[in-house]
């Protein structure tokens, strides 16, 4: 079986976590590489000389970190690596709606091959928090847009982004392909020019139905980002909320020092 050392029974540490930081140094130095099976129940337990229980334990707090993953029937293996994927603030860049990219297809670029899935589109009365980012006023109106990424068919994001009602009527917002460029490029041809974004971005365990739809091992917590455009004029034009799966995102910002 795999070197792993041993437990020293001395130690103020448990044995399970004594275990279970030699098994992830195994993990992160390669020597139990994505997709491998990690040794038994049974093999773990004669080598360190420890229950049953002190294994399982130990095994429990790598699932809830996302390392491993059980398998009924198979055994426990470590996790393949999702495709990495960074988040880079020029991904609104002007130039990336004038080549005909969303944003999605710009930071995705060169990555892997991004989709779009489970798209829903329709008008809708603006909820308390939508309207309160959009300044808008009781009862308004806007356009959802709700849909899933994925990167090389894995699931990756999902998202959900209001346009006001008076700025998306008529456009191709409210169809499920705005056309190159996407929802900004649309936003700018209906006469608002993008001045900047805000963004705040925290950090969760998923729901149930999030992790459902992002096909997330237990334990894996995502990253939300909620996003705000503005025109050149300080109109919020449009709000998105994003759930992202946080092992597929570097998260990567450039700002001015002075």
């Amino acid at each position: 079986m795999l070197e792993l050392g041993q437990v020293d029974k001395a130690s103020d540490t448990p044995a399970f976590k004594q275990i279970a930081t030699a098994l992830r140094a195994a993990i992160r130095s390669g020597r139990i590489a994505p997709g491998d099976k990690v040794p038994s129940e049974t093999q773990l337990r004669e080598h360190f000389g420890v229950a049953r229980m002190t294994v399982r334990q130990a095994l429990g707090e790598l699932s809830a970190e996302g390392l491993l993953v059980a398998e009924h029937g198979r055994g426990v293996f470590v996790r393949e690596r999702p495709v990495v994927r960074r988040v880079a603030s020029d991904r609104f860049a002007r130039r990336h709606r004038e080549a005909g990219q969303a944003a999605f297809i710009a930071e995705a670029e060169g990555v892997g091959v991004p989709s779009v899935d489970e798209i829903e589109v329709g008008s809708e009365v603006a909820s308390g928090d939508v309207r309160d980012f959009l300044s808008l006023p009781a009862r308004s109106r806007v356009v959802a847009r709700r849909r899933r990424y994925l990167m090389d068919g894995q699931p990756v994001e999902l998202a959900s982004s209001y346009v006001p009602l008076s700025i998306a009527k008529g456009t191709a917002i409210e169809k499920a392909d705005t056309g190159p460029g996407g929802i900004y490029a649309r936003i700018e041809e209906a006469g608002h020019a993008l001045a900047e974004f805000s963004e705040e971005v925290a950090a969760r365990m998923p729901s149930p139905e999030e992790r459902r739809r992002l096909r997330l091992p237990a334990g894996t917590p995502v990253l939300t980002v909620r996003r705000i455009a503005f025109d050149i004029n300080g109109l919020p034009v449009e709000l998105t909320d994003t759930v992202k799966a946080a092992p597929s995102y570097v998260l990567e910002y450039r700002f001015p020092a002075n």
